[in-house]
């Protein structure tokens, strides 16, 4: 019988013969490949034990509407075993406006939750002590101040800095390239990321200062060694932008983290997050000299793929979901998200959040796969993909190197267009049926609508009356003299964290510092060229 295809290929345009076998596939040296578990190049994972000692994080992203509400689903989380939060903000958070800001209009609470100020951070985290659980928050040009209101929160529950732990994602210049949510220009924003750097190397040592994501680079339409390739470069940029500042590398290195998608081609995903393990250890000791075994080790979390998600018949959604976990896990990941089968249609109901968690937990507890370490490991078929894909994105990283770094790069429009050319090409196999997604290409069929989550619109309305009660209790002069101090502050070197810790605890709220630094800094505008 012939086979089905002319060519196999993966996302990364890496022919598949019909097997791997050790006359086409290159030899793997052991030592300096893939090492044992836990030791350079971490091919295999960062600890030895791997999952046999803990499971990994199991997060669930959420966040909408009020304060409130979203405290309560996090508690639902937490009682259903979720190990860590993860906070979704809605986006005039996301972009430094205050919700009764005029263009916040219609958007208050929509994506994620409404966060103005320290009474809402209070409110989001009532009865959940920072001290025992684990927060991620998906935040990129207000990071620093979502981080302060954080360690506020902290304060007030008697939480000392030194025990608050979890990640801010804080990557902006994926912002640029392929999500949008950026406020100032490159090089002041590339300032805010290197003073939390500093920060909390000093304030706050088990916190992760930044999550570099190559997320949003596959959600735009990336292949996997694009966002190999893409993600890295952005760590190489921050990094770099870090040690010119005078920071030691393996002062804040260690508490470097990453952020990727995992997508359907069980396979190459594997491969995937193996082969960034390896290039980013041997980045960090040969381009940057790093020391510190913990610099060397790429730690990151995964979410399964949004953009695969269909709105056509929903309940595959957990059959794709449950593929793209698995490969995480299989790939080493220290935290997850499942996405929920009804994201195509709205925010996560909570019965459709259950089941996406419970996902996790089979493949822990059920399935076997977290009993031992790296479990494909000397699969001809794992070691072939992960060695073609540390060449691919190597072949990116010097291109980009020789266009002058990650900055220049970006400038230039070459990542972006990378990106678009591969989305064209995916929609291009897509619409011809080349591609096959279920449910839309082929297999159709009638279904019945599924319950979908929706906003209320009061919430907006609520939202801002909170707000203007802040700002009507607090003790005015008091912001006002902790704007000045943060506006001297941006006008000059010292870092701005602490300002902005001082001044969010006197209920300065996320616009108004936002705004502050707009004045100063002013805003990026994209340039588009024809």
């Amino acid at each position: 019988m012939p086979d089905r295809r002319e060519t196999f290929k993966t996302t990364s345009d890496i022919e598949l013969p019909a097997d791997f076998n050790p006359g086409n596939t290159e030899n793997v040296d052991y030592d300096n490949d893939l090492g044992a578990p836990g030791s350079f190049p971490y091919t295999r994972g960062v600890r030895p034990n791997m999952y046999r000692g803990r499971f990994w994080t199991m997060r669930q992203y959420a966040g909408f509407a009020t304060a409130q509400e979203s405290n309560e689903r996090y508690k639902y989380l937490l009682s259903q075993g979720t190990t860590g939060l993860s906070v979704a903000f809605d986006l005039p958070t996301q972009i430094g406006l205050d919700s009764d800001d005029p263009l916040s209009a219609g958007e208050v609470g929509k994506v994620g939750v409404a966060i103005d100020s320290l009474d809402d951070m209070l409110t989001l985290f009532d009865g959940i002590p920072l001290d025992q659980v684990s927060t991620s928050m998906t935040i990129n040009s207000t990071a620093s101040t979502l981080l302060c209101l954080y360690l506020a929160v902290a304060r007030r529950q008697g939480v000392g800095f030194d025990k608050v732990n979890g990640t801010i994602q804080n990557d902006i210049l994926k912002e640029y390239i392929a999500r949008g949510t950026y406020i100032y220009p490159p090089k002041p924003s590339l300032r805010l990321i290197t003073d939390t750097f500093a920060f909390c190397a000093a304030e706050v040592p088990n916190w992760n200062t930044i999550s570099i994501s190559g997320y949003h680079i596959r959600e735009a339409g990336s292949t996997a060694a694009q966002e190999i390739a893409f993600t890295l470069a952005d760590g190489i940029c921050y990094v770099q932008a870090a040690i010119d500042v005078g920071l030691d590398v393996d002062k804040f290195a260690p508490r470097l983290s990453f952020f990727f998608n995992s997508h359907n081609n069980l396979l190459e995903e594997i491969a995937k997050f193996r082969a960034a393990r390896r290039l980013w250890a041997r980045i960090m000791r040969d381009r940057f000299e790093a020391k510190d075994p913990k610099s060397l080790a790429l730690r990151f979390h995964t979410q399964t793929a949004g953009s695969t998600l269909t709105a056509q018949q929903p309940e595959v959604n957990v059959v794709r979901t449950t593929i793209q976990a698995l490969a995480a896990v299989l790939g080493g990941t220290q935290s997850l998200h499942t996405n929920s089968l009804d994201e195509a249609l709205g925010l996560p109901t909570e019965n459709a959040a259950r089941i996406a968690l419970r996902t996790q937990q089979v493949i822990a507890h059920e399935s076997g796969v977290a009993d031992t370490v790296d479990p494909f490991a000397g699969s001809y078929a794992i070691e072939e993909l992960t060695t073609q894909l540390e060449r691919l994105a190597s072949e990116y990283i010097s291109k980009i190197d020789d266009l002058g770094g990650m900055l220049r790069a970006i400038e230039t429009g070459y990542v972006q267009n990378e990106i678009q050319e591969a989305a064209y090409n995916y929609q291009r196999a897509v619409e011809s049926g080349d591609a096959v997604v279920v449910g839309v290409n082929r297999f159709q069929s009638d279904e019945a609508p599924i319950p979908v989550l929706r906003v209320d619109e009061k919430i907006e309305r609520d939202q801002v009356a909170r707000l203007r009660s802040v700002r009507e209790k607090r003790d005015s002069q008091k912001a006002e003299a902790c704007l000045a101090s943060i506006e001297e502050a941006a006008n000059g070197t010292s870092n701005l964290l602490p300002h902005i810790l001082t001044a969010v605890e006197a209920h300065v709220t996320v616009g108004e510092i936002s705004n502050r630094l707009r004045k100063v800094w002013g805003e990026y505008r994209e340039s588009v060229t024809i």
